[in-house]
């Protein structure tokens, strides 16, 4: 099944979270549960992980997602496709396996107080070595100190060689292009200032090439996330 993208800010801020020289970044550890591979209509649940909200401060420079990092920032992205196997899937029988990719990249983001909008590439540096993109919005809404709220659109992009790797099978030659919109909502909520939960809800609907692919057995992917956070801060 597809793991879940985890983009985070490296945007200047004219602020830093805390006093003095440090690292900051959230780690977390939960379950997910989605397609088991891109277009089918089996449900695989896995161990999940984040990376998110790095955060560093030196001197009077501070990078990363202050309390003042709105406008325009630098972002970077991270993705992990799981492995497709035919032994794993019988349906799948006859077309060659597709092997574990890691996909690294950046690209831009704009903020304000309610809303965050970004555009991302990333390349398969592990795997299947092709590019792909993303863009999307969240409007973010804070009821409470600990609570965070967020709602927003996707659109996603991949390359001839991507939608290949996935999406061919015999005859059908698949090839590139927007290869699904969706929607994504999430809910975090801390406890104190280290622990924290995320709940995350995704629909995205394949579409072109990747929707009338034979390996394709529902366009309508659905996924859930529940992942417990930790920040860990280094100072020096």
């Amino acid at each position: 099944m597809r793991f879940l993208a985890l983009p985070f800010l490296l945007a200047a801020t004219t602020a830093s979270a805390q006093d003095g020289n440090y690292v900051s970044f959230n780690l977390g550890l939960g379950a997910a549960s989605g397609p088991a591979y891109f277009g089918s209509d089996t449900t695989e649940s896995v161990v999940s992980g984040v990376f998110a909200n790095p955060s560093m401060s030196v001197g009077s420079l501070a990078f990363g997602q202050g309390s003042d990092s709105y406008g325009l920032g630098m972002t970077g992205s991270f993705r992990i496709v799981s492995a497709r196997t035919a032994a794993a899937y019988p349906e799948l029988a006859g077309l060659p396996d597709v092997d574990l990719s890691i996909e690294a990249g950046g690209g831009l983001t704009y903020t304000t107080e309610n809303a965050l909008v970004y555009a991302v590439g990333r390349y398969g540096v592990i795997g299947h070595e092709s590019f792909v993109g993303e863009i999307g919005s969240d409007y973010i809404l804070q009821p409470t100190d600990s609570t965070e709220l967020r709602v927003g659109p996707r659109l996603f992009f991949g390359d001839d060689d991507y939608a290949a790797t996935y999406f061919s099978a015999g005859a059908y030659s698949a090839k590139g292009g927007i290869l699904s919109r969706g929607i994504q909502a999430s809910a975090a909520y801390n406890f104190d200032e280290n622990w924290g939960v995320v709940g995350t809800v995704n629909y995205d609907q394949l579409l072109n090439d990747a929707a009338n692919s034979p390996i394709t057995q529902t366009t309508d992917q659905f996924g859930v996330s529940l992942v417990v956070t930790r920040k860990v801060t280094w100072s020096f």
